[in-house]
């Protein structure tokens, strides 16, 4: 009965923080539930085959992490951690927090006693400049850059696309749906990122 803009919001949660956080131990909850797909298992072994291979998410589950993944950059946070919103003075002093359901609901500091938030960025937040710095860093350096499962109409995450294609790299869409992007990039592939990376993979395993 809500929409995400609706509670993701830092007003949200000074308002009712109560149903902000019923709304994120659902999400948690669901989250918990799901495995990690035939897409994140191939990332997660490209880790190892690439030294300098990056993964940059806006995704705040851990499915990647659960597949394996390494070299996670999440430029949205992460569901599972958790930060004091007001006796520590927020800060970026995160925590990860497993339990689910989640006892007490909201979570209190272990510190202060104070309300805790979810380590995520919220609607009208600027994502971690340190986070999003080390992304375009390894998006610059990038020879290739593959951009999966994203509308790319959330900024300033789709701002790396720009970045990746004026330093020459060679951007691949992996999307059944169009996107801004998609006549600009090197190469469009219109296919669910499940069926796309373990192809891909596969060819590469070929070469």
């Amino acid at each position: 009965r809500h929409r995400p803009e609706d509670l993701a919001t830092p007003a949200a949660f000074e308002r009712d923080p109560q149903l902000v956080w019923e709304w994120y131990d659902w999400r948690r909850a669901r989250i918990a539930g799901c495995a990690p797909n035939a897409a994140h298992v191939t990332l997660a072994t490209w880790a190892s085959r690439w030294p300098t291979y990056t993964l940059v998410t806006q995704n705040v589950d851990d499915l990647h992490e659960r597949a394996g993944g390494a070299s996670v950059l999440h430029l949205h946070g992460s569901i599972w951690h958790v930060r004091c919103a007001e006796g520590c003075g927020g800060g970026r002093r995160a925590r990860r927090l497993d339990a689910v359901p989640l006892d007490p609901l909201p979570p209190r500091c272990p510190s202060c006693r104070g309300l805790e938030r979810p380590d995520v960025v919220w609607f009208g937040e600027p994502l971690d400049a340190l986070t999003l710095e080390r992304a375009a860093d390894a998006v610059d350096a990038a020879d290739v850059v593959l951009v999966v499962g994203t509308s790319a109409v959330v900024h300033p995450a789709a701002g790396l696309i720009g970045v990746a294609a004026a330093a020459g790299a060679f951007v691949v869409e992996i999307n059944p749906d169009d996107t801004p992007w998609s006549g600009d990039v090197g190469l469009t592939l219109r296919a669910p990122a499940e069926i796309a990376l373990p192809a891909i993979a596969a060819a590469l395993d070929r070469a």
